[in-house]
């Protein structure tokens, strides 16, 4: 059974804190939910589901803390972030360990999920290159103007329950960088990896206030969404969720940006590297157990390509299903029962919507982990629109194949789709991999690349009905998106200038 709210905290197993004014505390609540190891059903924590009185007390401290904090020295900001990573990486093994514990990656995976957090946190500490204006010397006769980019104030950040460690990661530190106080809630299903690194974050010389964490539900959610004195939401998950949080968040007058569900296409032209491509596509499409925005979930091979199916069932059936804490393991289980259900639902449903069943993945022999989540590698062909399972986000590790003409009708299928986080195109040819990352109308695109999540150097870039709002997380565009720019124009007179009488235009002369 997964977890559920109860009325009070168990004194059996640790709970988890809320960090308000730069202490850890007990919440006062009577709402509580279990934080449970996918793989074994153990219970490992419960979390807090914080009252309202406890959200207020998070954005108050952050609002008092702002005060100070927007006028710290831009170094002094950056060099607690080089401090930040130092830890991260002292304790890595620590994070991905505790991180599987709880959500079910596998330890490799898990440690790429801190370390792409990680890579933010480093960007961060450069904010004093990111976060300049500019000047425009003498516009009119001694007449200068330059612009600041100023912080907004009190962020929050809302993060799933899929990277625990590198989305809160893309999130606090580039506001508290470029000047901002934050209240943080992460997922209730996995929070424990978010403390740790908060904890990180203090030792680290993040002042009092400056980060805070909030746990809970739908409610938590949406007192942030309609906390007066947030100035700007950064969310990550489901549509569903996104869409209602961008509506509230931004009818309360907020800045908001939203990174929300995919349905990611790559296309497999028919001169691809065989061996690579079909590791690729495992890899993307059954990592994380498909728990992933970025995962390549519908494979459209073009011409010949179709008939490599046999041989992606054959890839497939080499991953190891197991617990993430395992050696050798490839696919871990899935985040909690209901996913379960989920997934393995939409499996049903595709054998009865009339795709052909190449891959069941349903019910796999994990010996020692029998109450485990675990649905493993599960592959359907002759799937088309209008089909739930292409239609719907399934987030579990299921590969959908189409077959295609040629790359015209590819791209065609893509683009036709609502969503746009990320494709990919697997070719030899320079031709239709221009082609293909020219007509293409998706925000992330891979050339033999099956998952292009960029660097921090760049800005995560989804598109459409993948994300509300003009400005993504991280790189460059987090730091317009945690700023307001001021212009400012100004003139200097000295006691011998000459007077050149009123001016009643709205020239500068």
């Amino acid at each position: 059974m997964d977890a559920t709210t109860t009325a009070s905290a168990s004194t059996q197993v640790a709970t988890v804190k809320l960090l308000i004014g730069g202490q850890f505390v007990e919440s006062k609540t009577a709402q509580w939910r279990n934080v449970v190891n996918p793989a074994t059903q153990e219970v490992l924590a419960r979390v807090p589901f914080a009252t309202q009185d406890e959200v207020d007390a998070a954005v108050a401290s952050a609002k008092e803390a702002f005060k100070t904090w927007r006028k710290t020295a831009i170094g002094t900001r950056a060099r607690i972030f080089l401090k930040l990573q130092q830890l991260i990486r002292e304790n890595m093994g620590e994070l991905a360990a505790i991180l599987t514990a709880e959500q079910g990656k596998t330890l490799p995976d898990a440690e790429g999920d801190v370390f792409r957090g990680l890579e933010v946190v480093e960007h961060a500490s450069a904010i004093g290159n990111l976060q300049l204006g500019e000047l425009a010397n003498n516009v009119a006769t001694g007449v200068d103007t330059y612009s600041v980019l100023q912080p907004l104030g009190v962020c929050a950040g809302i993060t799933p329950f899929n990277f625990p460690a590198m989305i809160p990661l893309w999130m606090f530190p580039m506001a508290i960088a470029t000047g901002n106080t934050f209240v943080l809630k992460p997922s209730e299903q996995d929070p424990m990896v978010t403390m740790r690194l908060a904890e990180l974050a203090l030792e680290a010389g993040i002042p009092p206030g400056v980060l805070n964490v909030v746990h809970g539900g739908e409610e938590v959610v949406n007192a942030i969404c309609d906390h007066k004195d947030i100035k700007a939401i950064s969310f990550v998950g489901s549509t569903k969720v996104g869409t209602h949080v961008y509506n509230r968040a931004s009818l309360a007058g907020k800045r908001v940006q939203c990174m929300m569900g995919a349905k990611n296409h790559a296309i497999v032209m028919p001169d691809a590297n065989k061996e690579q491509t079909l590791n690729a596509l495992a890899g993307a499409a059954f990592g994380a157990a498909g728990q992933r925005c970025m995962a390549v979930s519908v494979a459209v091979l073009v011409g010949e390509a179709q008939q490599w199916i046999p041989d992606l069932v054959a890839k497939a059936k080499t991953l190891k299903i197991g617990a993430g804490t395992d050696k050798g393991v490839d696919v871990g289980p899935l985040v909690s029962c209901a996913a379960y259900e989920r997934v393995t639902g939409f499996i049903d449903r595709g054998t009865g919507e009339g795709a052909t069943l190449e891959l069941d993945g349903r019910k796999p022999s994990v010996p020692g982990y029998e109450k485990g989540n675990f649905v493993g590698p599960t592959i359907f062909s002759g799937v088309k629109p209008g089909m739930s399972i292409y239609e719907q986000e399934i987030f579990g590790p299921v590969l959908c194949v189409v077959g295609a003409a040629d790359i015209d009708e590819a791209i065609e299928l893509i683009n036709a789709n609502p969503n746009g986080n990320g494709t990919a195109i697997f070719t030899q040819s320079g031709a239709a991999a221009r082609k293909f990352q020219e007509d293409i109308d998706v925000g992330q695109v891979g050339i033999n690349v099956p998952i292009p999540v960029p660097v921090p150097l760049f800005s995560f870039t989804g598109s459409r009905a993948s994300k509300l709002g003009d400005l993504g997380p991280y790189g460059k565009q987090v730091v317009l998106f945690y700023t307001q720019t001021k212009t400012v124009t100004e003139r200097w007179f000295d006691d011998a200038t000459v007077s050149h009488g009123v001016n009643t235009t709205i020239s500068l002369k």
